[in-house]
């Protein structure tokens, strides 16, 4: 079942039952015959489609997606896998997890790199990936109870259910209990190399390979 809403006059918003199902969705919308399709953007159960609105209607728009038989389709793309290196002693609150999970330190970095994580949606700033789901013993830690002013490039934070990493300096929230050398976004070139959809899992490194690896570009797959 897939409900249709407009996104203001120039995209038609669909959410889906779950994300498997957005993902099937997204990849049947970027291959339909869909005149003056713009873009597609896939978020967790959600895919918006937009619509450049001289060439189309948000209802032929929508009478086409509606009719999309995705779930039977060959649109299913097999996800990028990715490995993201990650230096757990530059981390600032993998101590605070542990208390909230009471688990040990070790046992917070184990499960964490433990998983293949999926890349749910981009946003935030740019880059920023949305990596779910945590295991459910690092589940459920809240966001600090005031952003940090500051987060460095590459930090490596968690809350709820969801991990990710800070591509560029912002204030943030999250627990951080790492940090990545690798370059995951940069504007000026228009370099974003994760994409939702897209498979990751955190390998654990220390410091002298972090400043062997910083600044180097995520490999592409």
């Amino acid at each position: 079942m897939v409900k249709l809403l407009p996104l203001g006059d120039a995209a038609v918003l669909a959410y889906l039952p779950d994300e498997a199902a957005a993902q099937q969705f997204a990849a049947a919308a970027r291959a339909a015959e869909l005149p003056g399709r713009l873009d597609v953007v896939a978020a967790y159960a959600g895919v918006a489609v937009f619509f450049d609105p001289g060439v189309t209607t948000w209802a032929a728009a929508a009478d086409i997606l509606r009719n999309l038989n995705y779930t039977e389709t060959a649109m299913h793309v097999e996800p990028r896998p990715h490995e993201l290196p990650c230096c757990y002693e530059m981390q600032l609150d993998v101590a605070r997890v542990a208390e909230h999970t009471g688990l040990t330190s070790d046992d917070v970095i184990r499960l964490h790199t433990s998983i293949d994580y999926t890349v749910y949606a981009i946003g935030f700033c740019p880059g920023f990936p949305y990596l779910g789901y945590l295991p459910p013993q690092l589940s459920g830690v809240p966001r600090l109870p005031a952003p940090r002013v500051r987060v460095a490039p590459g930090s490596v934070g968690l809350t709820g259910r969801q991990t990710g990493v800070y591509p560029l300096e912002r204030p943030g929230g999250w627990n951080l209990i790492g940090r990545t050398p690798l370059l995951l976004a940069d504007p000026a070139a228009g370099y974003f190399p994760l994409r939702v959809g897209d498979r990751a899992r955190f390998r654990r490194i220390d410091e002298t390979e972090f400043r062997r690896l910083d600044g180097e570009r995520l490999p592409d797959r």
